[in-house]
């Protein structure tokens, strides 16, 4: 994989932009438990860092892939994880499907301020009854004329509190499983959208959750989203570009962790020298060091497969159930070699021990992630 001087001075960019406008207030939107989306998007929008691969004529950057490898490495050495997933809801999980599906009508009202950061985004597919498994999802939209009905609810959503629009997933019409779901994009200012309630998490914390409600809203029907009746095969690739932005962020938030917690073992001193003198120590950081390498190469191939048109829904499913792992594995030493001090809240590493779980879980559980392998290898009944 071939990075040019433009993606180098690129990452330099980013890793200004989240030095200056994310980490110095981290803490404090910790403590929020919300971190200001109409404030910090805008600024992200204006150095393209929410379009990268998006058509100039909607205000994208049109990049190649790369340059979004590299700004999903970088904001996820933000210091928390809240902040980069909400980032990534609004370039890779909310927007893909209208990029690729949408009207010029949606595009030009909803995708254009997307990408510049005036408008927040967020993805609406889970249910409580239905989150691994989507085909048991109950969110109905009813044709009524030229709008749909909508009435259910939505739980775990990412930026549900702030979003001016949302890409929901709901039922179209009676034919059951996978078939006759729709993607609907849904403006949160419509008579009949509320948030039920904004939900307490172990981590994450920066990052607003909520559970929405749908109770007889009316939208056009064309605020469909590419075809009605193919919602499900359309948010089934767009979680593929989700888990693709996941495992590229495990590199840069495992690979940050690790530098700060080697500077740690440097200075701290036990039985008269520093911590890292201890072999043992030493040996566990580089074996960790080494699998972080392993996860950026198959990135990287991931990478290079996606920019050739390859279907990249294998190299996703190994990225994201390793990247999940090896993030636990390093946050669970991180803190371990921290000692005392790395279980208080004052230090980063409590936060990165809470965030990392997350990784297992959202965005398919690493048993699904298993069973879309399983399937894929042919190893299935």
């Amino acid at each position: 994989m071939r990075f040019t001087a433009e993606h180098h001075a690129f990452r330099k960019v980013v890793r200004d932009v989240v030095e200056r406008e994310i980490v110095p207030h981290v803490d404090q939107w910790e403590r929020d438990g919300i971190f200001p989306a109409h404030e910090l998007f805008p600024k992200l929008g204006e150095v393209g860092l929410l379009g990268l691969e998006y058509d100039p004529k909607w205000g994208g950057q049109g990049a190649d892939h790369l340059f979004t490898v590299v700004a999903c490495e970088e904001i996820a050495r933000s210091g928390c994880g809240g902040v980069p997933m909400a980032i990534g809801v609004q370039t890779s999980m909310a927007t893909p499907s209208l990029h690729e599906f949408g009207s010029d009508m949606l595009k030009e009202r909803y995708l254009a301020p997307a990408i510049a950061g005036t408008m927040v985004t967020s993805i609406a597919v889970t249910e409580a009854g239905a989150g691994s498994d989507v085909r048991s999802l109950r969110t109905k939209a009813v044709r009524d004329g030229d709008e749909w009905v909508i009435n259910g609810s939505k739980l775990y959503i990412t930026n549900g509190t702030q979003a001016d629009w949302i890409c929901l997933l709901a039922r179209t019409s009676e034919e059951g499983g996978y078939r006759g779901m729709s993607q609907i994009l849904v403006p949160t200012d419509t008579p009949g959208f509320s948030v039920s309630r904004k939900l307490d998490k172990l981590g994450q914390r920066s990052s607003d959750t909520a559970e929405l409600v749908f109770q007889d809203m009316r939208v056009p029907v064309d605020h469909t989203i590419g075809e009605i009746g193919r919602g499900f095969q359309q948010q089934m690739s767009q979680f593929v570009i989700e888990r693709m932005f996941a495992a590229y962020g495990a590199v840069g938030s495992c690979r940050r962790a690790l530098e700060r917690t080697r500077d740690y073992l440097k200075q701290r001193e036990a039985f008269g020298q520093p911590l890292m003198a201890n072999q043992h120590i030493a040996y566990s950081m580089a074996e960790l060091s080494a699998e972080i390498d392993l996860l950026q190469s198959h990135n990287y191939a991931c990478a290079e497969a996606h920019m050739n048109g390859e279907d990249t829904t294998r190299y996703a499913t190994v990225a994201k159930l390793t990247s999940g792992r090896l993030t636990r594995k390093v946050a669970d030493l991180c803190m371990q070699y921290h000692g005392g001090i790395g279980y208080m809240e004052e230090t980063w590493t409590s936060r990165y021990f809470r965030d990392s779980r997350l990784g297992s879980i959202g965005g398919g559980a690493d048993e699904v992630m298993l069973q879309v392998l399983a399937k894929l290898d042919g190893f299935t009944a």
